[in-house]
């Protein structure tokens, strides 16, 4: 055990910060063009999930100075219908950013979210999800990389936790997370494993990490053993739990989160056993963490492709 628990990395602080970093670059872009950077936010079905998550996005992106556009589309949206949204927003120079909220309706089919990512113009893909910028971010020369991973790098760098030189151990392979983070931390010179259900001896690999970050979408599933002592711990998961016995599980008796879930009927979870704090030098909260770095990033990259725009470079 670590003696003392670990120091809590603020997610929302350094999100705020880096809102208040981007301000007068949005000012600058405003004054020069004479419209504020645009982004459109395409939204399909009604998933109440995605519906959270896209009124956070269009509240931070006004609230920074930005333009933020919803398209929305019903349930029974045809995948064609999609593509001519995306199509229409790759045409209008008014556009700097295309953000297509996943998931989408499974009725579209199960290639439908790979289809529409790769219909938008690479230089509005303010995701980062490409094929031309993944390419871009493995041969490290990236232009628009994904919001979470980026944001776990702007989290690690505003705390003072060093990444080169460490030895880093990313839990999931998702295009998402877990294969885009595992570049940016290869880029800065850490030593990097990357994990996932078939790893064996998960635990043991995972506990040689510097830093540790978990995007595995499993409710608690990094437990104290999985984390050396003193060790940076990124929780990157965000699982709605929905389940008592599973809370009760989680949280001991007379714990805050277990009174929330009894209030709410569910709770938010992250990937990390809230017992790794006892061991950890360094943790993201759930909430509070890697989420708010997520949508500052998608701001940033919605600036860094207005300005690459209408700079005329890429």
């Amino acid at each position: 055990m670590n003696g003392m628990p670990a120091r809590l990395l603020d997610g929302v602080a350094v999100a705020n910060q880096i809102r208040q970093d981007l301000r007068p670059r949005i000012d600058a872009f405003a004054a020069a063009e004479g419209r504020a950077p645009a982004l459109g936010i395409v939204l399909v079905g009604e998933d109440p999930a995605s519906e959270i998550y896209v009124r956070n996005k269009l509240k931070s992106a006004g609230e920074s100075g930005l333009r933020a556009d919803l398209f929305r589309l019903p349930e029974t949206a045809r995948l064609d219908e999609v593509l001519a949204v995306v199509r229409d927003l790759n045409a209008r120079p008014d556009c700097d950013g295309i953000l297509v909220q996943s998931p989408l309706p499974a009725a579209l089919g199960p290639e439908a979210e790979q289809v529409v990512f790769d219909a938008i113009d690479p230089r509005k893909d303010v995701d980062g999800f490409h094929p031309e910028n993944v390419g871009r971010l493995v041969q490290k020369r990236p232009s628009l990389v994904a919001c979470t991973p980026l944001g776990v790098v702007e989290l690690l760098d505003r705390s003072g936790i060093a990444i080169e030189g460490a030895r880093a151990v990313v839990v999931g392979r998702s295009d998402i997370v877990g294969k885009p983070v595992a570049l940016l931390l290869l880029h800065r010179h850490a030593t990097v494993t990357l994990c996932h259900s078939r790893t064996r001896d998960l635990q043991g690999v995972c506990a040689s990490a510097d830093i540790l970050v978990a995007a595995i979408g499993r409710p608690a599933f990094v437990t104290p053993a999985f984390v050396r002592p003193g060790a940076t711990v990124i929780d990157v998961g965000i699982n709605r739990v929905t389940d008592a016995g599973l809370v009760r599980r989680i949280f001991p008796e007379g714990h805050r989160r277990r009174e929330d879930f009894e209030r709410r009927g569910s709770i938010l979870v992250g990937d990390v056993h809230p017992g790794v704090a006892e061991v950890a030098g360094a943790l993201t909260p759930v909430p509070g963490g890697v989420g708010p770095l997520t949508i500052a990033m998608l701001l940033s990259n919605t600036l860094k492709a207005a300005e690459a725009r209408c700079s005329g470079s890429r």
